[in-house]
């Protein structure tokens, strides 16, 4: 980001790429790799088919039937999130197939032992969502591959109170509520993984995907956020959309169905 944002909460937002870490109402962060411990069985609900965007070849997705956004109708079990847990990971055991062009960039999953959801399971969701028509790697904008070490940042699921302490040892005041960034990659508040936003109009499993979206784009060079573009649009991904949508529509995908990227004016 390259420059102070000062949010509602009082948070601080520092670029990532500019090696500090910053917070903020989106979704970001990490801290120091933990232990890893066992891996449990809950598993994400799967998006069903959408036809690609335009100019996309369906066939280059490693999982192209699956990477639609899911339905915004589709009932979900009662979810209880625990709000604290041990401090270690499990670390999603597996190698994924490179999706995108562009800059490559290897990432890695972590899940908080006791959370009630498999690193496996969050990890090949991760991995579709990177994956999607509508996101990153399908535009040209970086190649993503999920690997199980030797990552260049981490993608880490951790519940309030973890995600608070790994984002505080980076100077960051998280709530409880807030995912964070951090210089080895992203700190997701297992509550916003697992319940979404107050202010998002879809599921909590199309929410992940603005999350990962979110972050993504700070990893692959985009400092700033940004605003709405006018009413009714639907909201940039790279805006902060839990502090509100300002008149735009919900939004977890960067580009939208006909592959033009959804922007808005940079905000301080």
């Amino acid at each position: 980001m390259g420059r102070i944002v000062l949010l509602s909460l009082g948070l601080v937002a520092v670029c990532l790429g500019g090696g500090a870490a910053f917070a903020h109402w989106q979704g970001n962060g990490d801290g120091a790799p933990s232990a890893a411990g066992p891996g449990s069985t809950a598993r994400p609900l799967p998006p069903p088919h959408e036809p690609p965007a335009a100019g996309r070849d369906a066939s280059a997705s490693p999982r192209a039937g699956r990477d639609a956004p899911p339905r915004r109708d589709e009932p979900g079990p009662p979810v209880t999130v625990p709000s604290s847990g041990p401090g270690t990971f499990t670390t999603a055991r597996s190698t994924g197939a490179k999706t995108g062009s562009g800059t490559p960039r290897r990432y890695r999953v972590q899940v908080e032992d006791g959370t009630g959801l498999s690193a496996a399971q969050a990890a090949e969701e991760i991995e579709r969502i990177l994956a999607h028509p509508r996101s990153w790697a399908a535009h040209g904008r970086g190649s993503f591959q999920l690997v199980a070490e030797d990552a260049d940042f981490v993608i880490r699921i951790a519940t309030p109170a973890t995600a608070d302490a790994l984002c505080r040892a980076q100077g960051l005041d998280t709530r409880g509520e807030l995912n964070c960034e951090t210089t080895d990659g992203v700190v997701v508040n297992l509550k916003r993984w697992m319940l979404g936003s107050p202010t998002f109009t879809g599921t909590p499993a199309e929410y992940r995907h603005l999350i990962i979206n979110h972050e993504v784009g700070h990893e692959i060079g985009i400092r700033e956020h940004m605003g709405c573009g006018g009413p009714g649009r639907p909201a940039p991904v790279m805006m902060q959309q839990i502090k509100g949508l300002d008149g735009c529509t919900s939004n977890a995908w960067p580009y939208d169905a006909s592959g033009r990227y959804i922007e808005g004016p940079l905000v301080s």
